[in-house]
């Protein structure tokens, strides 16, 4: 193996940066390559859960990303009508599970996380390919991966590829890969002057809306519902809201009023049904959608794109990554969230009347017992810890209201 262990991410999303800072934090030179000409991600909010802050702790981001995003205060889950099914707390998700849930923009982690990083370390514009998987019991043999200046040679690949990864599919091609999830997305970020509301997600029928204020003034929104896969609107995607959610409380009107149609970002949700048989093969690791893709409805994806990357740093010593341990610490895990917002999509898009009911009179019989029963199926998962500790402070990141 070289002096210097050699790494190249092939992904600049949030898992692929997470996991080039925290490798390049261990002393492994990282190459990240990313496919797009600027490392510009899909203009979308992201939830950041307990469980992921404290991975972004690892690497010494944690408290900087809780200053920079809003934390989710008071709000809870409604009706098209506007009736509060359920309130949530602020102050019951940091005493159950040692920090808040917070929300900010994608483009500032990812900027955040880049500037980790040494500089020339990204390369944009870089589509690239795993050429050989190499093997890890010969130091002379290791992975290689073509880019169109040439081919790289490393002790580490790290395929952070995506949903429709080539990685995975170069790695294991006789797994199906991922599945339409049956309902498509939307998702704006835009400034709605005037607006005054609490956090929330709404359930209709076969449809849901979220609305989220963000640290600096502008409102992340999100809409999916039941729709054929590669649908699009006959106008355009506002239009298409309009449809579908106009007659909805308030906000979500005036969320949609202040949009302009290029705000709008459609895309179909697809899910990796059937397990990999690993999350690694010879000298290549896989992480987030590319190894465990789930549907957005525990907002869980990212977050566990980031627990992958730090669980896998503290897997690769420099003298020699230990992948098949990875992929024990992360297959069931991963396996078992993404089951669970499965049956949470099934439960979001119900759209039979009688179930509809039963099920919105089961969310307020839970609400009236209080938040803490609600919060119960987060266990095990906005409680995770780091194999590893913090860089960053480990006090209890907890406080009664939101920045």
């Amino acid at each position: 193996m070289a002096q210097v262990p050699r790494a190249v991410v092939v992904g600049g999303g949030l898992g692929g940066l997470t996991a080039a800072v925290a490798l390049h934090r261990r002393g492994w030179r990282v190459t990240v390559l990313e496919r797009a000409r600027a490392l510009e991600p899909v203009g979308a909010g992201i939830s950041l859960a307990p469980n992921s802050l404290r991975a972004l702790d690892v690497i010494g981001l944690g408290d900087e990303i809780r200053e920079l995003a809003a934390w989710q205060g008071d709000g809870g889950l409604r009706t098209p009508s506007g009736r509060w099914l359920m309130r949530t707390s602020t102050a019951a998700m940091g005493e159950r599970f040692g920090g808040p849930l917070v929300v900010l923009h994608r483009a500032t982690l990812i900027d955040k996380l880049a500037a980790q990083l040494p500089e020339g370390a990204v390369r944009t514009a870089a589509a690239a390919s795993l050429t050989d998987p190499g093997d890890p019991g010969d130091v002379g043999r290791p992975a290689r991966v073509g880019t169109p200046d040439g081919e790289l040679e490393a002790e580490l690949v790290v395929g952070a590829d995506g949903i429709h990864s080539a990685v995975r599919r170069t790695l294991f091609p006789e797994h199906g890969g991922p599945v339409y999830s049956g309902f498509t997305t939307w998702r704006v970020v835009i400034p709605v002057p005037g607006a005054a509301f609490a956090s929330h997600e709404t359930w209709g029928r076969g449809r849901i809306w979220g609305t989220h204020p963000l640290k600096d003034g502008r409102i992340y929104a999100y809409a999916a519902a039941i729709a054929p896969a590669g649908g699009r609107a006959p106008d355009d995607e506002r239009a298409e809201l309009v449809r579908l959610f106009g007659d909805w409380h308030e906000p979500i009107p005036a969320v949609i009023a202040a949009a302009r149609p290029e705000d709008v970002l459609r895309h179909d949700v697809h899910h990796i049904a059937e397990p990999l048989p690993a999350f690694h093969r010879c000298r290549v690791a896989l992480l987030g959608d590319a190894a465990h893709a789930m549907p957005p409805t525990l907002g869980q994806g990212g977050n566990q794109a980031i627990e992958d990357a730090v669980v896998l740093s503290g897997r690769s010593d420099p003298e020699g990554p230990d992948l098949a341990a990875y992929t024990a610490d992360r297959k069931p895990r991963t396996t078992a969230i993404g089951r669970k917002a499965v049956g949470v999509a099934r439960l979001n898009m119900m759209r039979s009347r009688p179930g509809i009911l039963l099920r919105n009179a089961t969310v307020a019989v839970v609400s009236k017992a209080g938040p803490g029963l609600f919060l119960r199926s987060f266990d095990g998962i906005a409680d995770w810890r780091p194999p590893q500790p913090p860089y960053a402070s480990d006090r209890a990141h907890t406080r009664e209201t939101p920045a």
